[in-house]
């Protein structure tokens, strides 16, 4: 797979102290065993390049024009080929591997949980979480309602890493900056996405980059990119974004791999410089 249009450190090593990470995008469609292929070869070059955190997009097993199918395919929680699959690939290339989103089982027996699971460098599950936000959109024939389909999380969600602290959302959540004041200190966010090209094209970059200056901490979004077998076309721009705001890493388009390097030192420098977070004045 080729990582052209991506600006990374991809031939260089981590700077010491830092640690590498991908972020993966891919523009999946209704094959569900050629996406996870084209996922794996994804995970083994970030590997192969030294990234020690991996994390997959939004959908990434499945995009199609039939939004029942995600219900077909759910998985029981901790059962199943898709989560199967993310640990074996996790343990296989000894990282940590953030599993975009897996529709897993929900009350409702027509819906799903969009999930994001991660596990760590031994295959084991460390975290999951469900997305709470769920995006609906209309202007003109353009129309969404994941509600249709999918039954909201309530959890916020962080976990400790190899890197330090990781809190996770979903696409849609980017929206509502409440859920990651939620999550508290946080080194990095994790934003698996799958951004429509209207949406993506206004929003994208801008809303990104606030959540990682609002929170001083490195922002990582694994994004569908391109357009789909099902006719959808989503915006891309897969990116890595550090704790001041600047994109160190973008990929437009296309499946490609996106490295940057996650510098601790870099998040205290900025917290110590303007210290915002410790001039916050209501909860």
């Amino acid at each position: 797979m080729s990582t052209s249009q991506a600006t990374s450190p991809a031939s260089s090593p981590s700077a010491p102290g830092s640690t590498r990470v991908a972020a993966i995008q891919t523009v999946s469609g209704p094959d569900v065993g050629h996406n996870l292929e084209v996922a794996a070869g994804l995970v083994a070059e970030a590997a192969a390049a030294g990234a020690r955190l991996v994390a997959l997009p939004e959908y990434f097993p499945l995009i199609t024009a039939d939004e029942q199918a995600k219900v077909r395919i759910r998985e029981a929680d901790g059962a199943g080929p898709l989560q199967d699959f993310l640990a074996g690939l996790a343990s296989r290339h000894g990282v940590w591997l953030v599993g975009g989103t897996v529709p897993l089982a929900a009350e409702a027996d027509d819906k799903v949980r969009n999930s994001t699971l991660v596990y760590d460098d031994a295959g084991r599950r460390v975290a999951r979480y469900d997305k709470i936000h769920l995006f609906g959109f209309q202007r003109g024939g353009e129309r969404y309602d994941e509600a249709a389909t999918i039954e909201p999380g309530a959890a916020v969600c962080a976990f400790d890493s190899p890197l330090g602290r990781v809190g996770l959302s979903v696409c849609y959540d980017l929206r509502f900056p409440e859920l990651f004041r939620a999550m508290g200190e946080v080194d990095l966010i994790v934003l698996p996405a799958a951004f429509t090209h209207t949406t993506g094209r206004a929003h994208w970059e801008v809303l990104l980059r606030a959540r990682a200056i609002e929170n001083q901490c490195y922002v990582m979004a694994p994004a569908q990119g391109g357009r789909h077998p099902s006719g959808r076309v989503t915006w891309g721009h897969t990116m890595v974004i550090d704790p001041w705001g600047e994109v160190l890493a973008c990929r437009e388009e296309g499946p490609g791999v996106v490295l940057a390097d996650i510098d601790p030192a870099r998040i205290a420098g900025v917290r110590e410089s303007l210290p915002a977070m410790r001039h916050r004045c209501l909860d």
